[in-house]
């Protein structure tokens, strides 16, 4: 199914190929990702937990996110809110409005089933430009504090800033 099309950019249901092609695009910027990522939101998309949305750029693949309808981890867990989890643009693909694309279309299919939309983003310097967007997109922290390896980090706590710790944010939608 495709959500956004516009000549150059084209914002549609993930596939097989998009996701070899993705853990190769990773793979080359020095992520180290593998395909397996991209292969269980495909397994949850098919399943019907979630739609994995993929972004292609001049017909390559270039872009993902995926918007959960139920999360079972985190504080949006029980709660009827969609999740948008695993957003990535890959660098070479970047400064040309495909992030913010993928981010409209996630936002309209959550819209759907609820007024609120969550997310998480990590905390250090590697998501900072996903950090700015989110604010700049009117997202708020939730209010839950920071998570660490899918806990609330108690007050002085001991975490490492890996992608492991997590602040959640969230974002009325109509």
């Amino acid at each position: 199914m495709i959500f956004y099309e516009d000549g150059a950019v084209v914002i549609r249901n993930m596939t097989d190929a998009d996701a070899e092609a993705l853990a190769a695009g990773e793979t080359a910027q020095g992520w180290g990702d593998t395909a397996e990522k991209h292969r269980m939101r495909l397994r949850d998309q098919a399943a019907g937990r979630c739609v994995a949305l993929a972004a292609e750029y001049c017909g390559q693949t270039a872009g993902y996110l995926s918007v959960y309808r139920r999360v079972e981890h985190g504080p949006f867990a029980g709660k009827e809110m969609p999740e948008l989890v695993d957003f990535g643009v890959l660098e070479k693909f970047r400064r040309h409005g495909i992030g913010g694309k993928l981010m409209d279309a996630a936002e309209k299919l959550a819209g759907e089933t609820s007024p609120v939309v969550g997310l998480g983003v990590g905390l250090h310097s590697g998501y900072g430009s996903a950090q700015r967007m989110y604010v700049l997109r009117g997202y708020v922290p939730d209010g839950s504090g920071v998570w660490y390896r899918d806990e609330v980090c108690p007050p002085y706590g001991d975490c490492r800033n890996d992608d492991d710790l997590v602040l959640y944010l969230s974002k009325k939608l109509r």
